[in-house]
């Protein structure tokens, strides 16, 4: 089995690499890569994504074809595929950040600004939170409820279909901060930086 995490210039996601081959430990193969033939051969597939939603969704549409790739992946050959951060953000309809743009509309829904209640919660929120597990997600299997999760964001997913919540995090309001539709996860958390109960999420969705 291979897993692949797409490269495609979208800031340091060494972090990413160095724990999905920490918990792979040879037993699957991980490839980081932006060749559109071996992301649409792989088992399962990584989204990471820093930065902002416009920079993501533009390094992504340079790449000719990948975002083709990608939804045929994801959409029609319906293979696991795991969004990271922004990796997750840019599965809406579309993103308000910097200005409007059109996202991969894999997950109905906008991403819009954290409300820091007029500078009382600071921007981006930086640091550990707790996660509430909100339905029986295959990701988040034999992780404890309430676990804290290392977080680097100001934006949050709004899904329009709140049956694809699988978990929210409490900071200045109640968001969104993981989601599952059927093969398609996402994390708003980075588990790569969340420790051992992050390396147990990418475990989960390894063994998938």
């Amino acid at each position: 089995m291979n897993v692949t995490i797409v490269d495609y210039k979208s800031g340091n996601i060494s972090s990413v690499i160095n724990s999905f081959k920490e918990v792979a430990k040879g037993k699957v193969k991980i490839e980081v890569t932006s060749d559109l033939k071996k992301i649409s051969s792989s088992d399962k597939v990584v989204l990471p994504g820093q930065g902002s939603f416009k920079s993501c969704i533009d390094a992504l549409n340079t790449i000719n074809g990948l975002v083709e790739t990608l939804n045929d992946f994801a959409l029609n050959s319906k293979k696991p595929i795991l969004g990271i951060c922004v990796g997750l953000q840019m599965f809406a309809d579309v993103g308000y950040e910097e200005t409007e743009t059109k996202g991969l509309s894999w997950i109905s829904g906008k991403v819009s600004k954290i409300n820091n209640q007029n500078g009382k919660y600071k921007l981006p929120h930086i640091g550990w939170n707790e996660v509430n597990i909100v339905k029986d997600s295959k990701i988040f299997k034999n992780v404890e409820n309430n676990s804290h999760m290392y977080f680097v964001h100001s934006y949050e997913f709004i899904p329009n279909d709140k049956s694809v919540i699988s978990a929210t995090t409490d900071y200045s309001s109640n968001h969104v901060c993981a989601v599952e539709e059927e093969n398609i996860f996402g994390t708003q958390f980075h588990p790569e930086k969340s420790d051992k109960t992050g390396l147990k999420i990418i475990d989960n969705f390894i063994s998938l």
